[in-house]
């Protein structure tokens, strides 16, 4: 059994290492699980996030990484169950010179920029809290984004708090910040995807992550990427 699987460029989940393979905890994850359930081959298939739903309702790959789950792209595709639960935070300038800590704190800066990904979640996130659409600035991937953070053009970048701890171990030049989650408010989850008609491989891969979620080969496979036991308790609390 040959699996397609999609992904983009967002260490440390995924990413294309310097020998041009798909690399990452969430690719790790995927090569885990599919090869339990009988992949003989796992093909690797870079793209963008807004071809990332697209693509797999086309049936140009089998699935996709992860990303976050929302009412909106469950409308299109079929979400497996949650592997990880993940904060926002901002990537910014080493010393945050505008002492950016929140999408709230950001948006009473009327000439502070935010930096986001076309079609994640984080742009509606910094909306709900106040910030104006004239502050946002939008980016095919993201490395576009951090260019334009390198440069000055924007003030922060909006992403997973992880995935912004990665980039500002890699880069003196950065420093990352967690977005406090207080309160009773709940941490977005995040999946794999699939299209709607492909029950078998949803089925098959929803089995074995509910074996293997949490467990200490898991743990010790996600730690290797910075994914602790607050990314990881929370999914598998609710995987029944």
């Amino acid at each position: 059994m040959k699996v397609r699987i999609a992904y983009l460029e967002e260490p440390p989940f995924y990413w294309t290492d310097a020998n041009h393979s798909a690399t990452g905890s969430d690719i790790e994850l995927a090569d885990v699980v599919l090869r339990a359930i009988g992949a003989t081959s796992v093909e690797h298939e870079p793209t963008s996030f807004e071809e990332l739903l697209p693509g797999v309702q086309e049936g140009r790959w089998d699935m996709n990484v992860p990303i976050f789950v929302t009412a909106e792209r469950a409308k299109t595709v079929a979400f497996s169950s949650p592997v990880w639960a993940l904060v926002d935070g901002f990537l910014l300038p080493s010393g945050n010179p505008k002492a950016l800590t929140s999408y709230a704190t950001l948006a009473k800066q009327s000439d502070a920029r935010l930096g986001v990904v076309a079609a994640t979640v984080q742009i509606d996130s910094a909306k709900s809290a106040g910030v104006s659409e004239d502050q946002i600035v939008v980016f095919g991937g993201q490395n576009e984004a951090l260019d334009a953070l390198l440069a000055g053009k924007i003030d922060a970048y909006a992403a997973t708090a992880v995935g912004n701890r990665a980039l500002a171990g890699s880069n003196s030049r950065f420093e990352a910040v967690a977005h406090d989650k207080s309160g009773d408010a709940k941490v977005p989850v995040g999946a794999f995807s699939f299209s709607k008609s492909n029950h078998a491989l949803l089925q098959a891969v929803n089995e074995e992550l509910r074996k293997y979620l949490g467990s200490p080969d898991h743990r010790t496979r996600m730690a290797k990427y910075g994914l602790t036991d607050a990314e990881i308790d929370s999914v598998v609390a609710g995987k029944g």
